[in-house]
């Protein structure tokens, strides 16, 4: 078995699960891991692989697989347990520090590559004399909405998590003043 929705617990925690599998699955991220992630997310105690595999009935190396790939976005962390040789795992509770990892891995892998490809093609085009003036001012534009969009990531990322909640909490009275949005 790969998931635990031939689990037959209707629980809210093996729900909680299921869903966040779901939804990882839709975000491109494996649904086993998403998974694994809520699992540990929910845990009270630091679990170690073969307790995972056993919970959400997934093979060992599955899960395996799965605890590298969270640990590389630093979504959880291996902690030691007195008298257990084996490894244990612990994920990230801060749901904030959890949104921020997200968006820097996200940031590191997905958007400063596009960057850096799309910055690569406006050099190009702008030595090609043949290429429309069309197309390079859409790679322009596109390049300036990508590094635009950048910066502002770099910025709220660095804002602390206090006052990023308290801007996001904001934006309804934002968005009147500017006289956006629903009326």
């Amino acid at each position: 078995m790969t998931e635990i929705s031939d689990m037959s617990d209707s629980s809210s925690k093996s729900q909680f699960i299921l869903y966040w599998g779901d939804m990882g699955s839709q975000w491109g991220v494996n649904r086993s891991v998403a998974q694994i992630h809520a699992l540990l997310y929910l845990s009270a105690a630091p679990m170690n692989a073969e307790q995972i595999s056993e919970e959400l009935r997934i093979a060992r190396s599955n899960v395996s697989n799965s605890l590298k790939e969270l640990a590389g976005w630093r979504l959880i962390q291996r902690v030691p347990v007195p008298g257990d040789r084996r490894e244990h795992f612990v994920a990230e509770t801060d749901v904030w520090e959890m949104a921020l990892l997200i968006a820097k891995g996200r940031k590191e892998r997905e958007i400063d590559p596009a960057i850096r490809a799309i910055d690569i093609c406006v050099r190009q085009a702008s030595t090609e004399s043949d290429l429309s003036p069309v197309v390079l001012t859409r790679m322009k534009n596109m390049h300036e909405f990508l590094t635009t969009a950048d910066r502002w990531s770099d910025q709220m990322l660095n804002v602390p998590k206090s006052k990023l909640s308290m801007l996001m909490k904001m934006g309804d009275k934002v968005l009147s003043l500017l006289k956006i949005g629903s009326k």
